[in-house]
């Protein structure tokens, strides 16, 4: 087994001294075949793993780029929808009272602190809705990172569920000693 070992952290340190030396695929070639050599040495994943991934790989450094960008947007989309939808509450609610005093006989607004409080009360359902509807949108992204529901192992679940009622059907129940005793003095054995 100490031959293995070796044999494992000899291939390991030249792995290492071809990523020192920036071989990287000689070093891969190592890392792997000592992996086989010990599957169970976390290590050598982990030192392979890293060599495919350079910290100048332009690939990479896309990839973070465009997370950034999307995160700076949807957080610029939490700040701004709400406001948007305060802003068309405002509009409908000026709509509202402008065809209220032009198009009714007697408009029902007639002092105009009650047309501002229709309008600003529009606007705030306006913002509720909007705020609402980010709340919705974050509440879906997150559920996608949740594992999915796994229907196949509940069924399995239930499935020894029954058979262990089953087995605890067929034992007799335990009693105390003094339940026991008083079964007994009732001829219940």
């Amino acid at each position: 087994m100490s031959e293995e070992e070796d044999k494992v952290q000899k291939l390991k340190e030249d792995g290492n001294n071809c990523v020192r030396q920036q071989k990287y695929p000689e070093a891969m070639f190592h890392y792997t075949h000592a992996i086989k050599i010990n599957p169970s040495n976390y290590s050598l994943y982990s030192n392979r793993q890293a060599l495919s991934l350079q910290p100048n790989d332009p690939d990479i450094m896309e990839a973070i780029n465009k997370a950034s960008r999307s995160l700076i947007k949807d957080q610029r989309a939490d700040q701004q929808i709400p406001w948007l939808g305060a802003g068309i509450g405002i509009i409908l609610g000026v709509i509202v009272v402008i065809a209220d005093y032009v198009f009714t006989n007697k408009p029902t607004l007639t002092h105009p602190l009650l047309m501002a409080l229709l309008t600003i009360s529009i606007a705030m359902i306006g913002f509720g809705i909007a705020k609402g509807f980010r709340y919705f949108v974050k509440c879906q992204r997150k559920s996608l990172l949740e594992p999915p529901f796994d229907l196949l192992e509940e069924n399995s679940k239930q499935d020894d569920k029954s058979e262990e009622t089953d087995k605890q059907s067929e034992k007799h129940p335990k009693y105390s000693k003094a339940q026991a005793r008083q079964r007994f003095k009732k001829g219940k054995t």
